[in-house]
């Protein structure tokens, strides 16, 4: 299956949130990242919904349902529920999104810049997982690349883990990503060997998307924001997808 490209739309609600009111509109900017051929939209709702509303994710899966497309819910499954935010599992219960992606962030952080630590003790986790998944959601966990046990995403049941490719995406730019691309393969093998689908994220950019996917085997979905958002400022939202469809195509 051809890598799948899922949109997030998380800056635009960004920008909405910097002036108040309803625009840009996020529904109307997913909706423009379907037609220009996304596979699929993306969001990570934060408890201090300083981007991504639960009242977007109630919008989003409704689009993304009437176009037959993937909704990837993103979060942290530990966080508490609070004022605005009924916490990520509540918000997964009533929107059903196709996959679930776990993120171990915590509030401050400006972006998930960690995947999972295995090491320990994987009950929570586990419980969590079970509990998405009883919902009808694919889960997926995000990992570093070269993380020494990544197979125990598997045990603890995720279908899918997601590269964080952002120390990928900083090499590349400093002109020798030889090892991260190395280390971004062998980890996705390895997850590959026990079961595991292979998606990948963060600071993934039109100038870099076609090398990962060149040195990274078969992964299964790219989702990508900030760069794609940046972008589209230039070309324009539709012309922008168009070409990070494209460099999927000469991965």
């Amino acid at each position: 299956m051809p890598t799948q490209l899922s949109v997030n739309v998380n800056k635009i609600a960004v920008l909405r949130n910097s002036r108040g009111g309803d625009e840009p509109d996020v529904v109307r900017a997913a909706s423009t990242c379907l037609d220009a051929g996304a596979h699929g939209i993306t969001v990570h709702p934060r408890p201090d919904a300083r981007h991504i509303r639960a009242e977007d994710v109630y919008a989003l899966a409704v689009l993304t349902q009437s176009r037959g497309v993937e909704f990837n819910l993103e979060g942290n499954p530990f966080a508490p529920p609070r004022v605005g935010y009924p916490g990520f599992a509540a918000l997964c219960g009533d929107v059903r999104p196709a996959q679930a992606t776990l993120v171990p962030d915590s509030d401050g952080q400006i972006t998930s810049d960690h995947g999972f630590d295995f090491s320990g003790d994987l009950g929570a986790l586990r419980e969590r997982v079970a509990e998405l998944r009883a919902l009808g959601c694919r889960v997926s966990l995000f990992v570093d690349a070269g993380c020494p046990d990544v197979e125990r995403a598997a045990e603890v049941g995720a279908q899918r883990i997601e590269l964080y490719t952002g120390p990928f995406a900083a090499a590349h730019a400093g002109g020798d990503a030889r090892a991260a691309i190395a280390l971004c393969a062998e980890t996705a093998r390895r997850a590959q060997a026990v079961g595991l689908g292979v998606n990948a994220g963060h600071d993934l950019s039109q100038g870099n998307l076609a090398a990962f996917l060149q040195g990274v085997p078969d992964v299964l979905e790219v989702s990508i924001g900030h760069a794609l958002i940046g972008d589209a400022l230039y070309a324009g939202l539709d012309a922008t997808v168009r070409r990070y469809l494209e460099a999927i195509a000469h991965g």
